[in-house]
């Protein structure tokens, strides 16, 4: 996937930037408020068994990029959300902040209602769910990827996205019988969701 992402994002960029200097291309932001449901599983070390989670709530989004011809786009794409985060294990129900970035890259047909796919690489992400049953624990060093296509119907994109991300750190700042405000790396917190999103592409 990271391989098909620079290979795509190294052509587009180029393309991109050809279209630049023959009056072709230009740039765009792309602001979104997004909805997502995500089912994953946080992994303990030995003798401690995995628990199941839940991650469901309301963000908000920014891209920001380039664009040849209104068919091809690449940008940078960055997500906020402030979910609840559910653990089936220790019957944690709470809320959490959550964020992510990373480039993507996709087309879209150059008409007024226009049929949209992308792909995106994220280098970088982040849960924290607030303390709940005597857990405080930060998901950190989140990397992963996200697929979607949409509509763009005038002003607007109707969207819906698969996102899979892995959380190889975590910051254990209470949690049992853990060592408080210890950073594991045997702790991971695994999450795929389905997104759905609408926004709005401006050119600039």
């Amino acid at each position: 996937m990271k391989k098909f992402l620079f290979l795509v994002s190294l052509i587009a960029f180029s393309s991109i930037t050809y279209a630049q200097e023959n009056n072709e291309g230009g740039l765009f932001v792309e602001p979104m408020l997004t909805w997502e449901r995500g089912r994953g599983d946080v992994d303990f070390p030995s003798p401690f068994s995995n628990a199941d989670t839940e991650l469901d709530g309301f963000g908000v989004g920014l891209r920001f990029g380039g664009h040849v011809y209104n068919s091809i786009f690449l940008g940078v794409d960055g997500r906020y959300s402030m979910p609840k985060f559910k653990d089936n294990k220790i019957k944690m129900d709470t809320d959490a902040k959550s964020w992510n970035v990373g480039p993507v890259v996709g087309i879209q047909m150059p008409t007024a209602i226009a049929l949209r796919v992308w792909a995106g690489w994220i280098v970088a992400g982040e849960v924290d769910p607030d303390k709940d049953e005597g857990v405080d624990a930060k998901f950190k060093s989140g990397q992963g990827y996200r697929v979607g296509a949409g509509v763009k119907l005038g002003f607007a994109s109707l969207n819906v996205e698969y996102q899979n991300m892995k959380y190889d750190d975590t910051v254990l700042q209470e949690v049992g019988v853990f060592t408080p405000n210890t950073t594991r790396g045997d702790v991971e917190l695994s999450n795929e969701s389905m997104v759905l999103s609408v926004s709005f592409p401006v050119a600039i």
